[in-house]
């Protein structure tokens, strides 16, 4: 059934990028669903928020729903890093509802564009 676990954890491509005086964050079916805050993690949760609120009002409404499309297919890596830090990522990642892996794609991401 589609209801709103299923949509929240679908894997839309997010993008999150600075703006002038703050980070924004959207999803790439989504630009037009924004969520902003001081840093990446903030903008990431603003948004979260805020898709969350636009699946609740669209499933109410009997809207239909985009789901992420599957032009860029997710491939498995392993990698190794610090234990602190990837307490740290899972610590974040909890807290946003979000996979360890799509939080590190998101800043990840997020971080390439801006070097």
């Amino acid at each position: 059934m589609k209801d709103l676990n299923y949509y929240l954890n679908l894997n839309y491509e997010m993008i999150v990028k600075k703006d002038s005086d703050c980070f924004v964050a959207h999803y790439k079916e989504f630009p037009r669903i924004l969520g902003t805050g001081e840093n990446e993690i903030e903008a990431i949760s603003d948004l979260k928020d805020a898709f969350k609120c636009f699946v609740e009002i669209s499933l109410k409404n009997g809207d239909k729903i985009k789901e992420p499309s599957q032009i860029h297919p997710s491939k498995n890596y392993a990698i190794t890093m610090k234990t602190n830090i990837m307490d740290e990522i899972d610590k974040t990642a909890a807290r946003l509802g979000l996979s360890r892996s799509a939080i590190i794609a998101a800043l990840m991401q997020s971080y390439i564009k801006n070097i």
